[in-house]
């Protein structure tokens, strides 16, 4: 008989939704209230948003990822503008054309940076591709945070980038489907919120809430707000507006109050840290990147990945020909860690 399959660690999410969401959810399914986000938990959810982040923001619910970057692209520019973004975002490699789709045409070009990151000076030089009108006019700056190779651009680093972005013209977007696990590291430095969106330059942030333990619900979070002028219609003609917005609005108002987003994203890295130190300590396996939030990026041979896939492990190849990527969630387990262990040192030969 197989093992049963184990997707622990394919993806933070193949998790279920956390305790905090599934009360709120149960609380909010009680009596009747008006729709389409003209509810009272929805009002008190959007001023939570204005409590973490330390201003008065513009916030919008939406489904999922896609759609929120998507649209909130579309928002910052035309359909003769381009977006500038990582080659590993998920603007480029995971929308399926989307970016493109809601801005009309917009051209997404992807630009090459170490460890997920951009870095100011090729974004200056993508600034200067082409000629006058044969090429798109950039448009928009999107950053991904945490990236994809797991790790964090710090205060600083956003900053760099958004003031080369503002000084030509560009708005700036952050892709931030992981934004708890990022908030959850830079909290240890002494960051805030605030201090790598707004305060360095950020104009509008895709605020993940699926990934985080909540069931189908992304916030958008305008901080420049004249670009969210008629946002809504946006919303809605992207098939994104809720009619019974109260259940998303719910599980938001439920984690931000008592910061139960930043403990589990603080969790899910604590998880990938003790599974990192787990995996340096194996002879033979070598980590890509140095884990800085709930990613681990680890080198593997194909008979080490074959045998892990034999003992039921599933997770994904991400970074060139052997570099495979184990996520950790929400509800990651210290023995979930010990059980992978366990199956790779036997797998390695360890």
């Amino acid at each position: 008989m197989p093992p049963r399959a184990n997707f622990t660690f394919a993806s933070d999410n193949t998790a279920g939704i956390c305790p905090e969401a599934w009360a709120a959810l149960a609380a909010a399914n009680a009596g009747r209230v008006p729709s389409y986000g003209d509810d009272a938990i929805t009002a008190r959810a959007k001023a939570r948003f204005r409590e973490v982040f330390e201003t008065d923001c513009e916030v919008f619910f939406v489904f999922n990822g896609t759609a929120a970057n998507a649209l909130a692209l579309a928002a910052l520019c035309r359909s003769h503008h381009s977006v500038l973004c990582h080659d590993y975002s998920h603007v480029d490699t995971d929308e399926c054309g989307a970016p493109e789709f809601f801005t009309g045409g917009s051209k997404v070009i992807a630009l090459a940076g170490p460890r997920g990151k951009l870095l100011p000076a090729a974004v200056e030089s993508a600034l200067h591709r082409g000629h006058g009108v044969h090429y798109p006019k950039p448009g928009a700056l999107s950053l991904t945070q945490s990236t994809e190779w797991g790790t964090v651009y710090t205060p600083d680093e956003i900053r760099a980038l958004t003031t080369v972005a503002h000084a030509n013209g560009l708005a700036v977007h952050m892709d931030s489907a992981r934004f708890a696990n990022a908030a959850a590291a830079l909290r240890t430095r002494g960051f805030a919120p605030a201090d790598f969106t707004w305060r360095a330059g950020v104009d509008v942030l895709c605020f993940g809430g699926t990934k985080n333990g909540m069931h189908t619900t992304e916030a958008v979070v305008f901080f420049n707000r004249p670009v969210a002028r008629e946002f809504e219609y946006r919303v809605k003609q992207g098939g994104q507006l809720a009619s019974k917005m109260r259940f998303a609005a719910a599980q938001w108002e439920a984690m931000l109050a008592d910061g139960a987003w930043l403990r589990h994203g603080a969790h899910a890295n604590a998880m990938a840290r003790k599974l990192a130190d787990a995996v340096q300590a194996l002879p033979g396996l070598r980590l890509i990147t140095e884990p800085e939030v709930n990613g681990v990026f680890v080198e593997l041979a194909p008979a080490v990945f074959a045998a892990l896939e034999a003992r039921g492990w599933h997770f994904y190849r991400f970074i060139g020909e052997h570099g495979y990527r184990l996520m950790c969630a929400w509800d990651t387990t210290e023995q979930d860690v010990a059980d992978f262990i366990a199956d790779l040192k036997a797998a390695a030969g360890a």
